[in-house]
């Protein structure tokens, strides 16, 4: 199975129980720990509704979630008008929250990795997806706006 048949968030997932066993099954993080607990709660909540907000648009306009599905039409309002990926960096808002609430390199770990894979296999294909299906309209909007932020 490849990462693009895999969606972003069982990676997400994935990546989390990952650093939560290794977090949990060595006990030498005390020394390592850099938490802040108010702040990993702020941002995850700030990354939850980032994805939730962007789910929604989707949902009302009737397009489809999945990275391999196919693409009706092209959402540029909302959050997309600031960043190509808020459902993604929403995500990553959630595990850095994690990472920062947890304080320990795992969870961290963690964040990294799923930020590298988004943004080095899912961008680049979803990006490539859209100039297919849209053209001249979806490279306007990706000259506009950056992927991240």
């Amino acid at each position: 199975m490849s990462l693009i048949e895999m969606r972003p968030p069982r990676i997400a997932l994935w990546l989390t129980l990952i650093a939560a066993i290794v977090h949990w099954t060595f006990d030498i993080w005390n020394a390592l720990r850099f938490a802040w607990l108010w702040g990993g709660i702020i941002m995850g909540v700030a990354g939850f509704s980032l994805i939730m907000w962007s789910w929604g648009l989707f949902k009302k306009r009737n397009v489809a979630v999945c990275p391999r599905a196919k693409t009706t039409s092209m959402i540029t309002n909302g959050p997309y008008g600031f960043t190509r990926n808020p459902m993604y960096l929403g995500m990553e808002l959630v595990l850095a929250g994690i990472a920062l609430g947890v304080g320990t390199l795992p969870f961290y770990l963690s964040a990294v990795a799923f930020f590298l894979i988004v943004n080095n296999v899912f961008c680049p294909y979803e990006e490539n997806k859209l100039v297919n299906s849209f053209g001249t309209e979806y490279v306007r909007y990706l000259n506009r706006v950056r992927r991240w932020i």
